[in-house]
């Protein structure tokens, strides 16, 4: 009776669970020993103790935590606890006993054909490239590990101008997506729209990219279609150059729309396509080779720059990505 009565959570109106409390734990009472007017003779049972609730602040707080991050003070700008950050040395490729001053941000870069010539040029530009190009992926939201969602703006800020010279021939820096969002906004307390453009003015040279959802932007749900257009549109004031544009299901009103809104927005276009199955191995899957071109086919009708094969669970095996990607 007792632990029913200490694990009651009643709250708003007042009850006599700590009177019973009181009385069920009083020697006489324990004793057996009472008598028709022991209650009138104690006055001791009256002087009542509120329980403090620890267990449901508890749960409160870890609710809220999981919901809204930490409010520890301290989360935004530079770190209560810090070393001095290892800046590397950055050497010239034709001559290596030349240090690069890295004080101001690199100008050499592939986006200067996106702000000089346009999406187009710089599709054209890529396609006749003889060389590997390289997304970098270090600063984007999207890792889903520990690190990756407590990389803050300024732990990104304090090496932005060493990445410009170092990766100065990237074909991107993905640095955006839907959980840059979600973790700028609810653990870090920091604006995503503020990151964007802190990464732009320290890194000019290299084209930046998002990841989208298609008609979902980077949100996890489906959003009116004037928000995706005009979400894109601030996108680009604000930096961003590249949109790689998917729907884990290739669904392709999905995809089509966003890349609608990144085109009428002024972006480069990355028409993703999520790899699932063994084109290698059409017996064993729907998604075949032939299911993939024609998918291809309604991408590039749509006015995409740049094709994208996202190979979401690790399936693309090296046979059929030779047949595939020929």
């Amino acid at each position: 009776m007792l632990r029913a009565l200490v694990e009651f959570r009643i709250r708003g109106v007042k009850t006599n669970i700590p009177f019973l409390i009181r009385l069920l734990t009083h020697p006489v009472f324990e004793s057996g020993k009472t008598w028709t007017t022991f209650i009138d003779d104690t006055p001791e049972l009256f002087k009542l103790v509120q329980s403090q609730n620890r267990a449901q602040k508890l749960l409160a707080y870890l609710g809220d935590l999981s919901v809204n991050g930490s409010s520890i003070k301290g989360q935004m700008g530079e770190p209560g606890l810090k070393t001095e950050a290892l800046i590397p040395t950055i050497t010239d490729n034709a001559d290596p006993t030349k240090v690069i001053d890295t004080s101001r941000p690199c100008q050499n870069g592939w986006r200067n054909i996106i702000v000089n010539e346009g999406p187009e040029a710089f599709a054209k530009a890529i396609r006749g490239y003889k060389g590997c190009l390289i997304m970098d992926t270090t600063w984007r939201d999207a890792h889903q590990s520990l690190l990756a969602t407590r990389m803050r703006t300024v732990d990104m800020a304090n090496i932005a101008k060493e990445t410009s010279h170092a990766l100065q021939n990237a074909y991107s820096l993905e640095c955006w997506g839907g959980a840059t969002f979600d973790v700028a906004m609810r653990f870090l307390y920091e604006d995503p729209w503020e990151r964007l453009r802190t990464l732009r003015k320290l890194v000019p040279n290299i084209p930046l990219q998002a990841l989208v959802r298609g008609a979902n932007a980077v949100g996890y749900t489906s959003y009116p279609d004037n928000a995706i257009y005009e979400f894109s549109k601030k996108a680009v004031e604000a930096g961003l150059d590249i949109f790689r544009v998917f729907d884990s299901l290739n669904y392709f009103e999905n995809l089509k729309l966003g890349i609608d809104a990144a085109k009428k927005a002024g972006g480069v276009v990355e028409g993703t396509i999520c790899y699932s199955g063994d084109v290698a191995n059409p017996k064993k899957t729907k998604y075949t080779l032939q299911y993939y071109l024609d998918l291809t086919d309604q991408l590039v009708g749509e006015g995409i720059h740049v094709l994208g094969i996202k190979d979401m669970a690790g399936l693309l095996k090296p046979e059929a990505a030779r047949m595939y990607v020929r």
